[in-house]
């Protein structure tokens, strides 16, 4: 069904000028700002993407619920080597989405870049003094009294919503699957939550994504297959020239979503590559071995390779400002469109930080 609803959206936007985005005009199509296809509700960009934080370890998670109805997703290390995914849903919102798992920092840059609502978990007290602040925590005496700084609530505080604190319909648990991998959240519910709120309309993206249904020129070369590898997990797309699109693998299985039954896949799979430094954040300890919070640097600009149709491209990553869309330049500085459909955005260390042995990006 997904394939089929991509194409017929597809064919509408071919019928568009070439890197045209969302229009209010009278007669023209709305496009989604962030796949350049027509929104199958026009009124959803009257309301705000939501960030819905999804677990991708151990195997047994998969197949998630919902990571194949996202717009965008962003995979990124978490701890041990091992990933953890971000989808950001603006078309649809499915009514199960996850297993929902706690936040990182990756996702307090995401959710103020789409001015989105934030679903998770919970954090632990380092990431969620970042969300909330210092004062909401309880904790501004303690980091006085340890001289350290204390913290103002982020920009989307108001609208980051902590599962653990809230029951259905908006979080649930399904009994069949063991904890903590288990939570769920309805997104429609969520969204309907923060309308209520008061927080839940949008205010404009700042659509700085281009997307052309033509092939651009300046491709390196083929791309058949992209090998991502992680240190504890690995991630390949297959090019499949009938459909158009990527088919994922996850640690060498068929990846799929458990709502639709179907494969996942991608128009475009982009490699970013982004500084990464461990904190002082504690995400975890086991028998005296802690495990520090990563932090990922999407801000400015980096290095990107670029997927689509069967070729590749490489490219500069730009996010000037905290409220910036990512988006892809050339190296040459003019702007590289892409494939109107899903995106992944597969975040990996700096090829100066990677082991060569456990991590890799290969392209053929």
């Amino acid at each position: 069904m997904r394939r089929i609803w991509f194409c017929l959206l597809l064919c509408a936007a071919l019928l568009l000028p070439v890197g045209l985005l969302a229009q209010d005009e009278p007669g023209n199509l709305s496009l989604n700002p962030l796949t350049g296809l027509p929104m199958p509700d026009p009124a959803r960009l009257e309301q705000r993407p939501i960030v819905a934080k999804m677990s991708n370890a151990p195997p047994l998670v998969r197949p998630q619920s919902g990571v194949g109805q996202a717009d965008l997703v962003f995979e990124h290390y978490a701890e041990g080597g091992l990933t953890r995914l971000s989808g950001v849903f603006h078309s649809v919102l499915p009514t199960r989405v996850g297993s929902v798992r706690s936040g990182r920092l990756i996702d307090y840059e995401l959710a103020a870049m789409y001015q989105a609502l934030l679903a998770f978990s919970g954090g632990s007290t380092g990431v969620e003094e970042r969300i909330y602040g210092s004062e909401a925590l309880g904790i501004v005496e303690a980091r006085q009294q340890a001289g350290q700084p204390t913290l103002p609530p982020s920009d989307f505080a108001e609208r980051a919503y902590k599962g653990v604190l809230y029951g259905p319909p908006y979080y649930y648990r399904d009994p069949a699957i063991p904890v903590p991998h288990n939570m769920f959240t309805d997104l429609n519910a969520l969204s309907a939550l923060a309308a209520a709120d008061g927080v839940g309309a949008m205010p404009g993206l700042n659509g700085e994504m281009t997307f052309n249904a033509e092939v651009p020129a300046g491709e390196v070369g083929p791309a058949n297959t992209l090998d991502v590898r992680y240190r504890a997990t690995r991630v390949q797309w297959f090019y499949d020239e009938a459909s158009g699109l990527y088919e994922r693998m996850s640690d060498g299985q068929p990846h799929y979503d458990a709502n639709t039954n179907e494969r996942v896949t991608a128009e475009n799979v982009v490699v970013i590559y982004a500084d990464h430094s461990f904190t002082d954040i504690v995400e975890s300890e086991w028998q005296g071995n802690r495990s520090y919070s990563i932090q990922i640097k999407t801000w400015f600009e980096g290095d990107a390779l670029v997927v689509r149709d069967g070729r590749y491209y490489e490219a500069r990553w730009q996010r000037p400002t905290r409220e910036s869309l990512l988006w892809l330049e050339t190296v040459d500085g003019e702007r590289l469109a892409l494939k109107p459909g899903q995106t992944w955005f597969q975040l990996v260390r700096l090829p100066e930080q990677m082991t060569p042995e456990s991590e890799w990006v290969r392209v053929e």
